[in-house]
């Protein structure tokens, strides 16, 4: 049986999960978005699926790492102005919320809380708690939800309403954020309730 290729998200979420437990910061951007190094970029660009644990040292330097859709580092170590503010949150989250137009898919991993938090459409979608045990296992399940639902479709929901009716179990330490709630409502009562 040939073995399942990993996907571009469920690698920079699984890095970022990984940064995120020892108390480190990162940003990554998968798309366009306009920034200036900060860093002479020395590392030649390579497939982040196939090395992350390059993409994780990368990381680790101060300012952004810029990916293709293809999975090509572009960048490291790069700033983005922001355009828009996060209240109550640093530079990197408004460099994120920035980042995340026309189609980009960013994380970012703060430092501060310990979590991962994933946006696209200039909105936060989801977010993870890196010190929830056995968070790292739900990620290609969460990776599978954010594909399946559309990240546009992602809503609030507790995990209580969301294995029952997805019949997804256990997602700890994963809160999505966003309208998606009201659809899972929706086939809670097409599907749940007969």
């Amino acid at each position: 049986m040939p073995e399942k290729k990993v996907s571009l998200e469920e690698v920079l979420v699984q890095v970022g999960l990984r940064i995120a437990k020892r108390g480190e910061g990162a940003l990554f951007v998968v798309g366009d978005v306009p920034y200036t190094s900060l860093v002479k970029q020395t590392v030649p660009p390579f497939n982040v699926i196939d090395n992350p644990k390059l993409l994780e040292s990368l990381a680790l330097i101060d300012g952004a790492v810029i990916i293709d859709k293809n999975g090509f580092l572009k960048a490291y170590g790069v700033m983005i102005k922001s355009k828009r503010v996060l209240k109550d949150h640093g530079t990197r989250h408004s460099a994120a919320l920035t980042a995340a137009t026309e189609g980009n898919f960013v994380v970012i991993i703060s430092e501060e809380d310990r979590k991962v938090k994933i946006l696209k459409d200039g909105k936060m979608v989801m977010q993870l708690d890196a010190l929830q045990k056995n968070v790292e296992k739900t990620v290609p399940r969460i990776v599978g939800f954010l594909e399946a639902i559309g990240a546009g479709t992602v809503g609030a929901i507790g995990t209580s309403v969301l294995a029952p009716t997805l019949g997804i179990a256990l997602l700890p330490g994963v809160i999505v954020f966003g309208s998606a709630y009201y659809l899972v409502k929706l086939l809670g009562k097409r599907f749940g309730e007969r």
